[in-house]
């Protein structure tokens, strides 16, 4: 009985090690499909494909819309995003995502470089402005910092500057009973080395101190960059991404901070949720900039999103419903605000806006 009994071990083994090898060969196949799979998505079993995403934070309320989410539905699709700046988009590996959606072209055209991505898609804009309170806003008109404009109001940002410059402190204000403290006008931004709004108050600001003129090379960043700098120190403590400080307005108010810089889309966005102060009141910058929120595409799934964002109409209203101008939408709806973005300028080219935002960051300790 031994002899047959090792012979039937023996077939045993042979048979398992069989089955093993079957099944490893079975697990590297699949590997290797869902491997490529994931290079243009991945399928959910919903009959949808997942793309994955990283987002800048101010297109947030956006991709959590359950209307946006059916609207991308019906055409298969299934987005899943995380958030973080734009300039810290651009300093990301992004292994395993479909695509890079920072808040500005040049974060984008860095992406581009670094992955050697020819294609963006730019479906919608927004242009930046201060988030304010209305007495707040009473103050800085009677001062004439703040201009009326029909519907809203205008922030003059050379005279703000100038102000800054000759540390103008709230309580020096005469008759300033909406917020009489001790601190030096400023307005609240991000950190440059890491959000795209930061990025855009440098753009602005270092217009105005350059004669009302793009700063185009070294000698003319020299001449403007101390000034820069010191309406970034005057600030304090600077937060990376553009939904820290918005989010503090919102829950505290003149408790945080009078003069915040966002993105329209954000104020418009929580409009519509719901959430905004009543004294709440959104002024507009001149000069401002334009925020071109930019898809990089990773994959060919990520590129199919990109023009679905850009041509389809029912994503492009959806879009304009959170505050973003389109092409299709260039008013922003359910909020009182300029059809045409009033004196609108362009930022440094990305080689001239990097040396600036490094050494801003640099200086900021």
């Amino acid at each position: 009985m031994g002899a047959p009994q090792g012979r039937h071990r023996e077939a045993v083994r042979r048979a398992l090690s069989i089955l093993l090898a079957v099944a490893l060969l079975g697990g590297v196949a699949a590997a290797i499909y869902f491997g490529r799979e994931s290079e243009s998505g991945a399928d959910t079993g919903t009959g949808l494909t997942e793309l994955r995403g990283v987002i800048g934070s101010e297109k947030r309320t956006l991709f959590d819309d359950p209307e946006f989410a059916r609207a991308l539905a019906k055409h298969g699709l299934t987005v899943t995003v995380d958030q973080a700046g734009s300039r810290r988009i651009a300093e990301l590996d992004l292994a395993g995502v479909d695509f890079a959606f920072p808040s500005s072209l040049p974060s984008a055209e860095k992406i581009q470089r670094t992955k050697n991505i020819q294609k963006s898609w730019s479906p919608f804009y927004s242009p930046m402005a201060v988030a304010t309170f209305t007495p707040v806003a009473d103050v800085l008109e009677a001062q004439g910092l703040v201009r009326r404009d029909g519907t809203y109001r205008v922030l003059d940002v050379r005279a703000f500057v100038a102000a800054a410059g000759r540390q103008l402190r709230w309580n020096a204000i005469p008759n300033n009973t909406a917020y009489p403290a001790s601190q030096v006008v400023a307005i609240t931004t991000t950190h440059p080395r890491d959000s795209n709004s930061a990025a855009m108050f440098a753009a602005v600001v270092s217009y105005v101190l350059n004669d009302q003129n793009v700063v185009r090379d070294q000698a003319q960043l020299a001449r403007v960059l101390e000034r820069v700098v010191g309406l970034f120190l005057a600030q304090g403590y600077l937060e990376t991404s553009t939904e820290g400080p918005w989010e503090s307005y919102l829950a505290t108010g003149l408790n945080f901070k009078p003069l915040v810089w966002v993105y329209e889309a954000q104020y418009v966005g929580r409009l519509l949720k719901g959430g905004v102060r009543p004294d709440s009141e959104l002024i507009y910058p001149s000069p401002t900039v334009l925020s071109k929120h930019t898809l990089v595409p990773l994959t060919d799934g990520g590129d199919r999103l990109g023009r679905l964002l850009t041509e389809d109409p029912e994503l492009q209203r959806l879009a304009a419903k959170h505050g973003f101008r389109t092409t299709a939408f260039s008013a922003v709806v359910g909020e009182k605000a300029p059809d045409t973005v009033p004196n609108s300028v362009d930022p440094p080219a990305f080689e001239m806006q990097e040396a600036m935002l490094d050494e801003i960051a640099r200086r900021y300790k």
